[in-house]
């Protein structure tokens, strides 16, 4: 069967079945997160200097400063967002998952633990507090994080080869 062969009308047949497949979306669920980790992000975050994590490819990004009390850092970041948004740093991205590279990956193996612990009946019940205003099953919500960690951490990988090949140069 061709790909043409699969869509009728308004229908979308899949492969040569009849019946759908059974799907363990737990592990399907893990499959994505784990791909992304454990093939292109997660080992590099080991090897990240404090030089890239708080290089500035252009004048005027937003990244972790010390302006909080005693000089702790904090992100910057105005609501709304400016048009255009300012370019951020590595700590800015991974700070708005988590502050730290240590701490978010913590954070990342701890999620992936959570999302290992759910059945289907875990994965089909609502989101709860502090995610209750989705109005949505916790899936949407593993779906959801999931997608914003890979969409991070594939910018921090694309901001890791800016800074090798301009061995750490401002770009303007």
């Amino acid at each position: 069967m061709t790909a043409a062969d699969a869509v009728t009308g308004d229908t979308l047949r899949c492969g040569c079945h009849d019946e759908p497949m059974p799907v363990d979306w737990t592990r399907q669920l893990l499959g994505q997160f784990d791909l992304q980790w454990n093939l292109a992000h997660g080992p590099s975050l080991q090897t990240l200097t404090d030089q890239e994590y708080l290089w500035e490819p252009v004048p005027g990004c937003w990244s972790i400063r010390p302006t909080g009390p005693g000089g702790r850092g904090e992100i910057e970041q105005t609501w709304p967002d400016p048009e255009p948004a300012p370019v951020t740093t590595i700590a800015w991205r991974l700070s708005h998952l988590a502050v730290g590279v240590a701490y978010f990956t913590e954070q990342a193996l701890r999620w992936r633990s959570h999302i290992e612990r759910l059945d289907e009946e875990g994965l089909a019940c609502p989101a709860a507090e502090p995610e209750a205003h989705l109005d949505a099953p916790m899936a949407s919500l593993v779906l959801h994080v999931n997608r914003e960690a890979l969409h991070h951490l594939a910018e921090v990988s694309l901001l890791r080869d800016l800074y090798r090949a301009t061995r750490g140069a401002r770009l303007a």
